[in-house]
């Protein structure tokens, strides 16, 4: 892997209401562990990534989790804007490619209701595919999703989908040097899946907990180091 960047495209800061991670924790762990880029796809808000990005511009991708009407879920890469929850696939595929973005298909697999349903759906609006999420904690999913990114053709990753800080590095993908969006496009045709370990289901109970937990009026939605605003906003 000389001469290549550890790129992880799905991490999740504490603007997502089950994510505890503060952009500043990411960012000192991905540094600490040799991730050079970091895509921040927070669940329907980039406000998070857009302050990870004001802290450490070169590491950080702005990025967007974004659940559609359908209940399928697409990230957008190298966002600009906000990207509305709740809208129709194609919509969601529109705004992503309008502010010159990629769309990323995550865990495509990984739904207990109609997951192939799911899976056809991202995959087919998908630019690049996820194959391995270590949070995907049933080995199938991952199987299937990289054999599904190989049956559309398209570009395949591995991502952590951390969203504590201990998670991240649990998975990464290995490319050569690139600058915006289409140059990361033709470096995945040329990388190296890094799957590291699948995280325990007790990750998924740790998330809805700490969701749970940030309901509660005593406790506040944002620690008060992040609550700083960006200058230019």
């Amino acid at each position: 892997m000389k001469g290549r960047l550890r790129i992880d495209l799905h991490s999740h800061t504490c603007y997502s209401p089950d994510a505890r991670t503060t952009p500043a924790q990411l960012i000192e762990r991905a540094a600490e562990i040799g991730i050079d880029r970091v895509a921040v796809t927070d669940h329907g808000e980039i406000e998070g990534a857009l302050r990870a990005q004001a802290l450490d511009p070169e590491r950080i991708i702005v990025g967007e989790e974004v659940r559609c009407r359908c209940r399928t879920e697409l990230i957008g890469l190298f966002l600009t804007d906000r990207i509305p929850e709740g809208l129709p696939i194609e919509s969601v595929v529109e705004r992503i490619r309008d502010q010159g973005g990629l769309v990323y298909a995550p865990h495509p697999w990984a739904y207990l209701v109609r997951p192939g349903l799911h899976a056809r759906r991202a995959i087919q609006s998908a630019d690049i595919v996820e194959v391995f999420n270590s949070r995907a904690f049933w080995g199938r999913w991952n199987r299937l999703a990289a054999q599904s990114a190989a049956e559309f053709d398209r570009v395949a990753a591995s991502s952590s989908d951390a969203h504590f800080p201990h998670e991240i590095g649990r998975a990464w993908t290995a490319v050569p040097a690139f600058g915006g969006p289409e140059e990361l496009l033709q470096a995945l045709r040329g990388a190296e899946i890094v799957a590291r370990r699948s995280a325990s289901p007790v990750v998924h109970i740790a998330s809805v907990s700490w969701r749970a937990a940030r309901r509660v009026p005593l406790l506040p939605r944002i620690p008060r180091e992040e609550t700083a605003p960006i200058l230019g906003r």
